[in-house]
């Protein structure tokens, strides 16, 4: 009777083990978001300030290079953001991050790339 008892409650220890590392992982996941977008956030609005000092004539060359990289950013999360309304999107998105690298363009915004990121 011990026998049955101790092989039925090991497959269920390991379930439980399994699902805790899988919402731990699921958290770490939306952190890493959470910050990339926060990260984006304030990039857009160092952008705005950019923008409104150069309609002033107070910005420099570099900070409007930096800007405009910024607003290509900004689009490619307004082109993202369409496929995130379609159905299907968390199979699409993928799959055009995927296609998008193995073509050689970079879908994403620069704050998700996992290098800059880390």
């Amino acid at each position: 009777m011990r026998t049955m008892k101790y092989f039925h409650k090991a497959p269920v220890r390991v379930l439980k083990i399994k699902q805790q590392r899988s919402r731990l992982k699921v958290r770490r996941q939306m952190l890493q978001v959470k910050h990339a977008l926060a990260q984006e956030k304030q990039e857009t609005i160092d952008m705005l300030i950019t923008y409104r000092n150069y309609t002033q004539g107070k910005a420099s060359k570099s900070e409007l290079k930096e800007a405009n990289q910024q607003f290509l950013d900004v689009l490619k999360g307004v082109g993202l953001g369409i496929f995130a309304i379609l159905p299907f999107a968390p199979i699409t998105i993928p799959l055009i991050v995927k296609l998008g690298k193995m073509v050689g363009v970079e879908v994403l915004p620069s704050a998700f790339n996992k290098s800059e990121n880390k």
